[in-house]
């Protein structure tokens, strides 16, 4: 944010990573949903572990029966997609685990599903995790980190209003 944003009313809102692994750009991912982004902008993670945990403040607004996807309202109203895996939702739930429930108001950091990535690989899908910016057009620009290795908190998506 720069030194006068404030009085132009801009905000930045800052995304954590929810899960430790790999960035790679969304074009890179192989499921043109999200590599097109029709969903939102956004990134992907190829986690290199199998908790999730919440990327920022907010509200959980989707809780998908098969746990393979979490939708998540923040404070300042990003509506976020955490999508663990391509096709993960054929698993019908195996090797996922939610900790949280549709509703409920979390924190960043907070505990929401574990995946058991060796048994999802197992089976023969993708683990990449597509974190997605699902209200994309109301904000003037989001930028995403596209490359490194993160942790869960660290910021890989910002957006300003």
């Amino acid at each position: 944010m720069g030194l006068f944003d404030f009085m132009k009313g801009k905000k930045e809102n800052v995304i954590a990573a929810p899960v430790k692994g790999e960035c790679i750009p969304i074009s890179e991912v192989a499921d043109p949903t999200f590599a097109e982004e029709i969903l939102g902008k956004g990134m992907a993670i190829k986690p290199t572990e199998g908790k999730f945990y919440a990327p920022a403040d907010g509200t959980i607004s989707t809780l998908f029966p098969t746990g393979h996807a979490i939708g998540l309202t923040t404070s300042e109203g990003v509506e976020l997609l955490i999508h663990v895996g391509l096709d993960t939702v054929q698993l019908k739930g195996q090797f996922f685990s939610t900790k949280v429930e549709a509703n409920q108001n979390v924190k960043k950091g907070d505990l929401l599903l574990e995946a058991d990535l060796e048994e999802i690989k197992k089976a023969g899908y993708d683990t990449v995790t597509p974190i997605l910016i699902c209200n994309s057009d109301d904000f003037s620009k989001i930028d995403c980190k596209k490359e490194g290795t993160v942790n869960p908190g660290e910021t890989v998506i910002t957006c300003a209003v």
